[in-house]
């Protein structure tokens, strides 16, 4: 369980995104169901209410019992990775893990368990030029495309004001299943990242949003004399240690309300820390999955 810094260190996000996925142990989704399906898979014996459309009449006029024929469900997911890459996402924790790189190998985690199953991961990423989209696929080829989009993305900038660019993420393909990895930074009534969230949520499937956040972003644990500055829109400020009380009830006010915002649209919310293993981190996201989807 080695922590972000030192996984960045092998240098090989293929590497690092197996070694996660091995030790994961979970996938995004209980890989076969029973159920009406069209892959015969065993017998059941008949209870009252199940669907009588199901009995094997063969069956029972051979031997006077009645069963039900049952079937492996095709629980196949399309798999799409969001990527905040607005400049808030250089913020270094203090071990010199940015909350992007953090989200890189996490989301490389991601796409490999998906491949696992089978599954179609895509990769779309939204900085200040809009949204950069490598579709679902479930082929070969895909992991070294996502692996050498989220090695290649950089973090810039503002997210844009219009969201109209976020066309792809609004068409469903079968069993969806949307993760948006975020620090939430702009996650304001109108903004653009909530009115992408009320718009995955209108276009339906599953939306898991991760809150991505750095260690010292929530203790403010700098030097009694330093000079802060926004990523985003360079605005400093001089940190007055006297300061860090009301700080730290104005972020923990935030925090609660960014998670109430998230949920009031119907998604599930989940928060992260840079200083987390980043297989134990994925670890926790698949079981929270699996739970949801049983």
């Amino acid at each position: 369980m080695l922590d972000a810094a030192a996984l960045l260190a092998l240098g090989n996000l293929p590497l690092v995104a197996r070694l996660m996925a091995d030790g994961a142990q979970a996938g995004l989704h209980p890989s076969r169901r029973r159920g009406a399906g069209l892959e015969f898979s065993q017998y059941r014996p008949y209870q009252p209410g199940d669907d009588l459309r199901r009995l094997d009449w063969r069956l029972a006029a051979r031997s006077d019992r009645y069963y039900l024929r049952e079937s492996d469900v095709d629980t196949r997911l399309t798999v799409r990775l969001v990527l905040d890459a607005s400049a808030s996402m250089n913020h270094v924790d203090a071990a010199g893990v940015s909350k992007l790189a953090y989200a890189r190998l996490l989301l490389a985690g991601l796409a490999h368990v998906a491949q696992q199953q089978g599954d179609a991961p895509g990769l779309y990423v939204l900085g200040p030029a809009g949204l950069r989209t490598i579709p679902p696929r479930a082929d070969a080829g895909q992991l070294p495309r996502l692996f050498h989009a989220l090695a290649t993305t950089t973090a810039a900038g503002l997210l844009p004001a219009d969201t109209a660019t976020a066309g792809p993420l609004l068409s469903r393909q079968g069993n969806t299943l949307t993760v948006v990895v975020s620090d939430f930074y702009d996650l304001e009534p109108t903004a653009p990242l909530d009115r992408l969230l009320t718009q995955l949520r209108a276009a339906g499937g599953d939306v898991l949003a991760l809150h991505l956040l750095a260690p010292n972003e929530l203790t403010l644990d700098y030097p009694a004399a330093a000079t802060l500055e926004d990523l985003e829109t360079g605005q400093r400020l001089q940190l007055d240690p006297g300061q860090r009380p009301a700080y730290q009830q104005q972020l923990q006010a935030w925090l609660r309300q960014t998670e109430q915002a998230i949920r009031g649209h119907g998604l599930d919310y989940h928060r992260l820390l840079t200083d987390e293993p980043p297989a134990v981190a994925l670890r926790t996201v698949l079981r929270r999955r699996q739970g949801a989807a049983r």
